[in-house]
């Protein structure tokens, strides 16, 4: 698999951002990565292992400020776009959180990487662009696509602009849909929440819905390796591709699960259910993805749900910096 030789990543400082920074510049044909965050949600501490090479650039700035973001651009042969509103349930109450902090950056990005001569942007999108489908097992090919979330509208705006910007103007743009992406530095989600409630109070723990809730979550790692394979592989001018592991695990398994790295025994906990089948409006209770076409490039995971969770779930409870 080769990796480009100057990669720029919007949201770099963030959790999956800080990933891809560690698999790029743990190889040598790298020559230089440059990461725009403006650290809203973002850590410097993410980045300090590498805070002495010499590839490494930041820039703090935002991504609505178009010729920032076109100057630091300019020379990059691939831009990874990460950045997003990271509170999904936010938009129930800031309904435009999600054009501001979705749809007009991805808008950003895509002029930027026009004006600026980037070849690629490879672009995170969402499960949630397929809607809410119960227990139909989603292709990329399925549609209508009908979001039931202004932050997957968000994402499937972005892909929408991104294929134009790829067929008008000579990008190559690849858009993932992701499953729940868990591990270090993981700064929000249902895992995230269940540690930082057993660290306040262990007694007892606040679960969003009825804790039937089934999606699959995906090992940080092995996304970062299907984003950059598929760089490797695709030629056309825009693609898409599901990334999930094809197993699922519940809200409940997850909580249970979180107990138990926290040090307790899960039935000395009292779950606390808020009832309902879904944690917020937007949410989409069961998720199935196939991901058959990103394995064709030869993609595999290394974790199933259950091992992702449980990883991630012990390096969040290992590290303080996250809950300060």
């Amino acid at each position: 698999m080769r990796l480009p030789t100057s990669v720029f990543i919007i949201g770099g400082a963030g959790f999956i951002g800080s990933h891809f920074v560690d698999t790029c510049l743990s190889d040598s044909d790298v020559a230089s990565v440059t990461v725009f965050d403006n650290f809203s949600s973002g850590k410097h501490w993410h980045l300090e292992q590498w805070k002495s090479d010499s590839r490494l650039k930041i820039i703090e700035g935002d991504v609505r400020n178009l010729q920032l973001l076109t100057e630091s651009m300019v020379g990059h042969e691939v831009v990874i776009h990460l950045a997003s509103n990271p509170n999904i349930a936010a938009a129930a109450t800031t309904p435009a959180i999600d054009f501001d902090q979705g749809t007009l950056l991805t808008h950003c990005v895509a002029e930027a990487a026009r004006v600026s001569g980037a070849k690629t942007v490879l672009y995170a999108s969402g499960s949630g662009v397929y809607g809410d489908l119960g227990e139909i097992e989603a292709a990329e090919d399925y549609g209508p696509l009908i979001p039931v979330s202004t932050y997957a509208a968000s994402k499937l705006a972005g892909e929408a602009l991104l294929s134009s910007y790829a067929y008008m103007f000579g990008l190559r743009a690849i858009a993932f849909r992701f499953g729940n992406v868990v591990g270090p530095r993981q700064t929000h989600g249902v895992g995230f929440d269940f540690v930082r409630n057993l660290r306040s109070d262990p007694s007892r723990i606040s679960i969003l819905g009825d804790g039937k809730q089934s999606k699959s979550y995906v090992f940080v790692g092995d996304i970062v390796k299907s984003v950059l394979l598929a760089h490797s592989k695709v030629l056309i001018p825009f693609d898409v591709f599901n990334v999930a592991t094809g197993d699922y695990i519940n809200v409940t398994d997850i909580a249970r699960i979180a107990c138990e790295v926290s040090g307790l025994n899960p039935d000395s906990v009292k779950f606390e259910y808020s009832g309902g089948d879904r944690g917020w409006k937007g949410d989409v209770p069961i998720v199935r993805l196939s991901s058959s076409k990103i394995r064709s490039l030869g993609w595999t995971q290394s974790m199933n749900c259950s091992e992702s969770m449980r990883y991630a779930m012990a390096a969040m409870h290992n590290e303080t910096r996250l809950f300060i």
